[in-house]
């Protein structure tokens, strides 16, 4: 069996679920062959995508009307709740006065769906607990940032941790309480993951549109935050400014890089390929990188961590990535009608 047919073996009826922001829709592949089964048309700018496979719903954000977090045509409030297998919205949730809903995170044991927020006038950003068999907002915790952009739970640890654009911290906070608990210092942030047991956060920093020339701004990479002292206690260092974040499986941490200086909106229009780097989260050194579309902007990876799925907002592209041998095994190409393209990802299991 050669390495791309071990890399494929055992995923016949899984399908990978990708975002087109200005499609707008969602396009469903088969993971197996990579064969598209179809694309379902969705409210304007969809973004980020989360698989629940205990009600078996996939749960999209919207948060603009139109562009992105520094230009866009106002904040939208809803969630798009559809069913992956039959490939029709379910629902559209509503969560006025809420605005801006972006990152997504999963509570499988008890239940709760994690939206991130961005903040008002009246009150800072924050993350919004849902209900996933109601599919109704239970609360809301404060995360003392405007811009909350993407955020992770580890469940088990009770502990949540929230990346903001322009505040200089990671929010952490306790699942259970509710809380606000500390702020890691980080010269503002972008993509973030979770240790399963909650104790380190990897997060990108400093903020992608600050990323221009050397002089004084921080090096790029991605700081690894202890949760227990809410300090940076390392950095995986990459070359160019990163955006997306990863935690596998199997212990890598990806780190998706926007393979120039330029910042995330200046990166539009400028077909400069990106680089997936990958790191060991045990001994934090990079293992190796490759090269990916234009601005890569959300990474995946499959169950047993064997494919990374790379989306590239600039190209409209998902690569797909054996970890093991580092090689492409396909690009697909994702339609949309104008910028930005490919956004969220999910990997979806076939039903048991």
């Amino acid at each position: 069996m050669s390495s791309q047919q071990s890399a494929r073996a055992g995923r016949e009826g899984d399908v990978l679920a990708v975002v087109s922001q200005s499609g707008p829709t969602v396009s469903f592949f088969d993971a197996a062959d990579d064969r598209h089964l179809g694309a379902l048309d969705v409210l304007a700018e969809p973004h980020e995508l989360c698989f629940d496979p205990t009600q078996r719903l996939l749960w999209c954000t919207r948060a603009y009307h139109s562009g992105y977090y520094h230009a866009n045509g106002g904040r939208c409030t809803e969630l798009t709740v559809i069913d992956p297998d039959s490939r029709r919205i379910v629902e559209v949730v509503d969560l006025a006065p809420e605005h801006g809903p972006h990152g997504l995170a999963l509570d499988t044991a008890r239940g709760r769906l994690y939206v991130s927020v961005e903040g008002s006038d009246e009150r800072p950003g924050g993350v919004v607990v849902v209900d996933t068999a109601t599919r109704r907002p239970l609360g809301r915790i404060d995360t003392d940032a405007a811009g909350p952009h993407w955020f992770v739970a580890a469940p088990g640890a009770g502990i949540g941790a929230a990346s903001n654009k322009e505040a200089p911290f990671v929010s952490l906070v306790d699942l259970e309480r509710g809380t606000l608990t500390a702020k890691a210092e980080v010269p503002g942030s972008e993509g973030i993951a979770i240790s399963p047991d909650g104790s380190l956060v990897y997060v990108a920093a400093p903020y992608g549109a600050t990323a221009q020339g050397a002089g004084e701004r921080p090096p790029n990479g991605v700081r690894v935050v202890d949760t227990a002292t809410a300090s940076v206690v390392d950095t995986l260092h990459t070359d160019s400014g990163v955006v997306p974040v990863h935690l596998t499986s199997t212990g890598l941490v990806l780190a998706g890089e926007m393979g120039s200086s330029l910042g995330v909106a200046a990166s539009f229009g400028r077909p400069r390929p990106g680089r997936l780097t990958v790191f060991s989260a045990d001994t934090r050194k990079e293992l190796g990188r490759i090269e990916v579309g234009v601005l890569p902007l959300t990474i995946t990876s499959s169950p047993d961590g064997r494919l990374a799925y790379v989306a590239c907002v600039a190209s409209s592209t998902v690569d797909i990535v054996d970890l093991e041998t580092l090689e492409r095994l396909a690009r697909l190409d994702i339609p949309r009608l104008d910028e930005p393209g490919a956004h969220g990802l999910a990997y979806i299991p076939r039903a048991r």
